[in-house]
């Protein structure tokens, strides 16, 4: 039996999502550019550099942010030790904690794309949120740790 596919037509035209999605290949080592996808599909984008740049500064400013964080000094708690304040303070160790780590997350997923870019943002970010917030440069405790949240260690 023989097929000859010359004579027949196409039952259908080719689906458009899937030409419109040719670019989607996942990097496994890094690279460099504006194109590829950061943190949320379609973001930046292909051929955007605007939003490429805006990419790399929210990456860095989130990287700020959570040194900025992971050094604060909010709830003190005051003289009169009432139950009350200690859970209030706790309630709030706890709520910065939460947000510290979520946008730590963030940054991690942020830096698995492999943008070569977006890895050296979040690098210089974590720098200088350290230099600002946790160096001795600008810390008059610098030898008295008052963080109300513990460091980000790994051990």
């Amino acid at each position: 039996m023989k097929h000859d596919m010359e004579g027949m037509a196409m039952a259908s035209p080719p689906n458009p999502a899937i030409h419109r999605h040719h670019h989607m290949m996942m990097h496994m080592t890094f690279y460099w550019g504006k194109n590829g996808e950061v943190l949320f599909s379609g973001w930046p984008g292909y051929d955007n550099l605007g939003m490429y740049i805006l990419a790399l500064i929210v990456v860095f400013f989130m990287a700020v942010f959570i040194e900025w964080l992971s050094h604060c000094n909010y709830y003190l708690i005051k003289e009169n030790n009432s139950r009350s304040n200690h859970l209030a303070a706790g309630m709030g160790q706890t709520v910065l904690y939460g947000l510290r780590i979520g946008s730590g997350y963030m940054v991690m997923l942020a830096v698995m794309s492999f943008n070569t870019g977006i890895f050296l943002v979040a690098v210089f970010g974590y720098m200088l949120g350290f230099f600002f917030f946790g160096s001795r440069v600008f810390n008059k405790d610098s030898l008295n740790n008052t963080s109300d949240l513990p460091p980000m260690n790994c051990c």
